[in-house]
Formats: structure tokens, C-alpha cells, sequence
């Protein structure tokens, strides 16, 4: 999983406008992030049609405050420069929540 360097929303969007991409948006402090960051490679691995971007929230605290990101873990899922989801709250994600979201978009998305 690659890191997204300090952004704002409008680079971002810039950066996003081709593919499809999931930003995981965490914290070193965060406990409940801590919980799912071992099962990412495995979520990763099957979803391949989805690049990945770890967002450190504290790095991007403004980035967090453009999208509305209040919560952490958080996933907001794009399609060629379009939201087309998102995971946002400060609840503890298992894997198979995760999972869910991202099938959810399928639906969202025909590519």
C-alpha cells in the first residue's frame, strides 16, 4: 500500500482522475486502525483492480476536514476522479466489513 504524501482535495482529485482507487484514511494512535491495518495486504490482494492509499489522518488533518473525514479508520473509494463511496465513521472495521463496502461499489461501477 502506497502512502499519499500531504494533499488537498483538489490535487487529490487530480491525482485520482484515471483508475480506481481506495484511500484507507488512519492514524498511528488509532487503536481501531491498528486493528485492521494486518488484514489490508489480504484486502489489497483481492481487490486488485483498486490501488490502494494509506492517508496518514494527522499528516492530512486538512484533507481529512475537505472531505469530512471525522472519523478514523475511514475508506472513501474512487472511480477515474469520482467518489463513488464511502466507509466513514470512528467504528472498529473487520475485514468482512470492509470487504462488503468494497462489493458494494461494484454495483456503482461497471469497469
Amino acid at each position: 500500500m502506497k502512502d499519499l504524501a500531504k494533499t488537498n482535495l483538489t490535487d487529490l482529485t487530480k491525482q485520482l482522475q484515471s483508475g480506481k482507487y481506495m484511500l484507507f484514511f488512519t492514524a498511528d494512535w488509532c487503536p481501531d486502525c491498528r486493528f485492521i491495518k494486518p488484514a489490508m495486504p489480504a484486502i489489497e490482494a483481492e481487490y486488485p483492480d483498486y490501488t490502494f492509499l494509506k492517508v496518514d489522518r494527522d499528516e492530512n488533518i486538512d484533507l481529512a476536514g475537505e472531505m469530512g473525514i471525522m472519523g478514523i479508520p475511514s475508506f472513501v473509494a474512487y472511480s477515474d476522479g469520482q467518489e463513488i463511496g464511502r466507509f466513514n465513521n470512528g467504528d472498529r472495521k473487520t475485514k468482512q466489513e470492509v470487504e462488503s463496502f468494497i462489493n458494494s461499489l461494484a454495483s456503482t461501477v461497471e469497469k
